[in-house]
């Protein structure tokens, strides 16, 4: 078990330690990477330095690094963190960091970190997105997709032989659901519950950047299952704009409140 208390709402079982998100650090270092290395270099220029909000074990820190980005990974996790190899490491919540002003090429918020359950967690670490990124930079942001909420039990067999599993999403109040699942190895098995708040795509430009931001919210055509967001000289949206309603990516399970994570992208 981790140093650190799981939060309420969050639970986690299975081998080694889980993060206050009720994440297993074992099951994230096991777990295949996904498209995500792909999007980001898709969107980012060759050799851009990337701030990344909650790296986790380095599922997708090891691939951007091996590509040739400057990676400064961030997490709260101190057993995560023991897991990085080749990037910075800076040990934080995501809602509460602050790098004296230094900024980036790219800021990640990946995992679905965006569905935070509390509104406040939320808009901190979108506050922090902007803080970080340089002013002709990019902030890519992951966003659910809805199988986990109306497909249920939904699963499949990720790259590493992980059977992943989408039990339950049971609504709990204020537009939040209590999701949790399920990771089966032939030699392991993990568990995990934790909250997550569905988000529009209708609703997205007043979630993400606040009129007189100087920031618009748009969604690559070519990576479904992401938001980006660049300063407003480059944005491909006009202000105000609603966003165009992207194909839902290939996963499922959103992260929740304080920084939480989903172990994987379903």
């Amino acid at each position: 078990m981790s140093e650190s208390l799981v939060r309420e709402g969050y639970a986690g079982t299975g081998p080694g330690a889980i993060t206050p998100d009720g994440c297993a650090v074992e099951l994230y270092r096991r777990l295949a990477v996904g498209d995500e290395p792909d999007v980001i270099e898709g969107a980012a220029p060759a050799g851009a330095s990337l701030l990344e909000l909650g790296c986790g074990a380095g599922r997708v820190t090891h691939p951007l690094v091996e590509r040739g980005f400057r990676v400064t990974a961030v997490d709260e996790s101190p057993e995560m963190l023991e897991r990085i190899a080749g990037a910075r490491t800076v040990r934080s919540p995501i809602e509460a960091l602050d790098l004296g002003g230094e900024r980036f090429d790219v800021v990640l918020l990946g995992s679905f970190l965006v569905h935070a359950g509390e509104h406040r967690v939320r808009d901190a670490m979108l506050r922090v997105c902007r803080a970080h990124v340089r002013d002709d930079g990019i902030v890519l942001i992951q966003r659910e997709g809805v199988a986990h909420r109306s497909e249920l039990p939904w699963e499949r067999t990720d790259a590493s032989g992980c059977l992943i599993r989408i039990v339950s999403a049971d609504p709990v109040g204020d537009g939040v659901r209590s999701v949790r699942a399920e990771y089966h190895y032939d030699d392991a098995r993990w568990t995990q519950t934790f909250l997550s708040r569905e988000l529009s795509t209708r609703s997205s430009p007043g979630i993400f950047w606040r009129p007189g931001s100087g920031w618009n919210a748009s969604s690559p055509t070519t990576a479904p299952g992401y938001w980006s967001a660049r300063s407003s000289e480059r944005a491909v949206s006009r202000p105000g704009a609603p966003l165009p309603v992207p194909s839902p990516p290939s996963g499922g399970p959103s992260p929740s409140a304080h920084a939480a994570r989903q172990c994987t992208k379903l």
